[in-house]
This record gives C-alpha cells, sequence and structure tokens, in this order.
C-alpha cells in the first residue's frame, strides 16, 4: 500500500511538471526561471524534437504555455496591400504542435518603421488562465478567449520611438489589470486597463523617453503592490491601486530595455547602452532613494544592454551588452562570482537567459543555445543549434523547452 501510495505521489508530481506553464515571458514571478520544469539540456533537429510548426510573418514575441496550448504572435504581410499587416495571435497545441486556430487582431499598415533585426510582433502576449493579451503597441492591446474569440481590443495611439527601432515593451497581468507601458519620444504613460473589459482604472504620466522594458509587479515588505519599471530618467515604482509613484531613483542609462527582477523585497534594475549601471533597491523606501540606504548596492560594469538580467536564487546572471561575455553576482552583495566569461556559442543575444531545472539556458542570436549549471562557477552542460536565428526568449514548461525562431515554433522534450 505504501509503495502505491509513493508510486501515485511520484507520477502525480511528474504530471504536474509535464504540464506546467509558462503564461508570461518572464515566467509566473518575473524573474526567468520555472520552479517546475524540467526540460532537456541536449536538443536539436535530431535530437529531443517532439515537434516544429511553422509561423508566418515576422516577430520577436516569446510563445506562452499553458495547459495544452501554446501562444505566439506575428505580424504577416498581406500580398497586394503594400506596408499592411496582418497582426495575429496563433495557438498551437501542446502536444503535437498542430494549429488549433489564427485569430486577427488588426491589418493596417504601421505609422513608422522598425530597426533592421526588429519586426512589429515583438511583445510578448500573456495570459491569466482565462484569456489571452496580445500587445501590438500602436496597433492596439488585444484580448481573446482561450479559445480564439475577440473579446476586446484597446487603442492607445501611436508611439514615436527613438531612432525608428521600433516598439517592443510586453505588457503583464496584476490581479485584474493590465498593465501597459508606454514609453515613447511623446507623452510617456504607464496605463492600468480592466482585464475584462480593455477600460482604463488608471494611468500615470512618466517622464521618461523611449523604453523597451516590461513592468513587473511585486508586494514590498508593507504590503504595498507596485509595479516597478526600468526607465532612462530613473527607476521607479508605483502603487498598483493608484498609479501613484512611491519612489524613484536616478542613475540608468539612455534606452532601456531589461526588465526589473525581484526576491524579497529588493528589485534589481539595469541598463548598458552608453554606460553601465545595475543596482538592488529596497522597495520598502520612498521618495528619491539616490545616494541613500535603499540602494543596497550597484555596479557600473558590464551590465546588460538588450537581455534582461536572471535571478535564480541567491544568483543574478547578466550579459555585457549585447555579448555573450556573462556574469553571475550575489544578489544580496553585488559581489561576483565570475565576471564577462566567454560562454562557448553563444556570441550576440537579444533574448534573455532562463533557468529551470537547475539549469541556465542561455541563447545566441544565430540558434545556438548553450546550457550551464546554475552553479556559482561556469560548468557547460551541452552546446545545441536549433539550425535558424532566434531572438525570442525560449519558455521552459513541463519536460519541454519551447523556442521561437525566425520560421518556427520548436517544442524539444525529455524522451
Amino acid at each position: 500500500m505504501a509503495g502505491r501510495w509513493l508510486m501515485a505521489v511520484v507520477l502525480g508530481g511528474w504530471c504536474l511538471a509535464a504540464q506546467a506553464d509558462w503564461p508570461h515571458w518572464r515566467g509566473d514571478a518575473g524573474n526567468g526561471v520555472s520552479l517546475t520544469a524540467r526540460p532537456p539540456v541536449e536538443f536539436g533537429p535530431a535530437k529531443n524534437l517532439r515537434w516544429k510548426a511553422e509561423i508566418p510573418g515576422r516577430g520577436s514575441s516569446s510563445p506562452v504555455v499553458l495547459g495544452d496550448s501554446v501562444f505566439v504572435t506575428t505580424a504577416v504581410p498581406i500580398e497586394g496591400e503594400g506596408r499592411v499587416l496582418d497582426f495575429r495571435l496563433l495557438c498551437f497545441d501542446r502536444a503535437t504542435g498542430l494549429e488549433r486556430w489564427s485569430r486577427s487582431a488588426v491589418k493596417t499598415a504601421p505609422h513608422e518603421g522598425t530597426h533592421e533585426t526588429n519586426g512589429y510582433a515583438s511583445a510578448s502576449p500573456c495570459t491569466d488562465g482565462e484569456r489571452v493579451y496580445a500587445h501590438f503597441g500602436s496597433q492596439g492591446l488585444h484580448c481573446f478567449s482561450l479559445t480564439g474569440d475577440h473579446l476586446w481590443s484597446r487603442d492607445f495611439g501611436e508611439m514615436r520611438v527613438r531612432n525608428g527601432f521600433g516598439e517592443g515593451s510586453s505588457p503583464t497581468l496584476a490581479g485584474d489589470l493590465v498593465i501597459v507601458p508606454w514609453d515613447h519620444e511623446g507623452p510617456s504613460m504607464l496605463f492600468a486597463v480592466d482585464k475584462r473589459t480593455g477600460k482604463t482604472v488608471w494611468e500615470t504620466p512618466r517622464d521618461e523617453p523611449t523604453s523597451w522594458c516590461t513592468p513587473l509587479i511585486v508586494t514590498d515588505a508593507g504590503g504595498t503592490t507596485q509595479v516597478v519599471m526600468n526607465g532612462q530618467n530613473a527607476a521607479r515604482g508605483y502603487d498598483l491601486a493608484t498609479g501613484k509613484e512611491l519612489w524613484q531613483c536616478g542613475g540608468q542609462t539612455v534606452r532601456p530595455v531589461p526588465s526589473a527582477l525581484t526576491t524579497e523585497g529588493i528589485a534589481y534594475i539595469g541598463s548598458g547602452y552608453r554606460g553601465a549601471f545595475l543596482g538592488a533597491f529596497d522597495l520598502a523606501g520612498r521618495g528619491d532613494l539616490e545616494g541613500g540606504p535603499s540602494v543596497r548596492w550597484t555596479t557600473h560594469r558590464n551590465t546588460p544592454d538588450v537581455a534582461s538580467p536572471l535571478l535564480s536564487g541567491d544568483r543574478l546572471y547578466f550579459y555585457k551588452e549585447k555579448t555573450g561575455l556573462l556574469t553571475c553576482v550575489d544578489r544580496r552583495t553585488g559581489e561576483p562570482h565570475f565576471e564577462t566569461v566567454r560562454i562557448p556559442g553563444v556570441g550576440r543575444t537579444y533574448a534573455s537567459p532562463v533557468a529551470a531545472g537547475g539549469y541556465v539556458y542561455l541563447t545566441d542570436r544565430g540558434g545556438r543555445i548553450t546550457v550551464i549549471e546554475d552553479a556559482d562557477a561556469v560548468a557547460v552542460v551541452a552546446e545545441n543549434d536549433v539550425e535558424e536565428g532566434v531572438d525570442a526568449t525560449p519558455a521552459p514548461a513541463g519536460d519541454s523547452l519551447f523556442i521561437r525562431g525566425e520560421r518556427h515554433l520548436f517544442r524539444f522534450a525529455r524522451p
């Protein structure tokens, strides 16, 4: 009887891990870590490939996983209609890779261009288990049911993005709200909309030019739930209930892209373009934190530019600028475990590192993905290649790793 009970517990745990979700491009806690996934460490076209599905059009948004579905966005040129694109949300069957449904959110011509390495579907979708939210920036926020029914759309206007680099900030779910970042060269805002209707609950002006970061939701030691945002002029925290600014701290670099991370009431925020900054902020602080005790530590070297950092346990990983030179510091002190280590197979990076099952997955833009141990020293476990470019952050879920490449969505799974 005890043996059968133990077997049931083991099988139940395995089933839970096998079907675990990845509902947001940074995972449940926003730190890039899955606590339940156990994806393979070795994979490629001839190894541990469960399926690959063609994705029409172009995009660098990350896939999200819920139950037996995988969702991804794309922008598809419409033949014979010039610059008009069909902005779509696609749903694939998790087990087979077959397309379940594809829904058009809007068909329109973007009002301005984008960087040669950036398309028009760079913001990742997110899901609350009842609906899926697809954000296309100037092309609107669109809400669908899990079966593909269009529920509502919201138009926030047109962004004017720095140097025509294109858009890409992803929204975040927080209870009954969708938090939408809107930093650009016009009036920047942070919106909170009702996830059931798309109507504005609050909106807060931001003294910021263009950024591409994603909001982080965290509850501080005093019980206040905050929206934490990176920014060129300052990192900031806002009261989720009202949108009121709670604190700010200057010191960031220009055009920030990396998103914030958090654990135990501390937020970690950095950027690395034309400068270097990474800091640990006590979320209990209020007002201007610069130079005060709420700034636990800072560093001004080797900080990330495009890829967001990864926070796994007490280890904070980040790339130097866009390179594959990897640094890992103790998140409590900022002291390095190792610095600017060259990772084999990883040279230029857009995708953020992710961790699962005791390993860290590091993605090169050319489609090479190197796996190292999640540890205080670098130990390479495997070097993999999906044989097409990858700019989207992989999604670890259950026994699988879902990777959005230039042309395909891949599912690699343990045998």
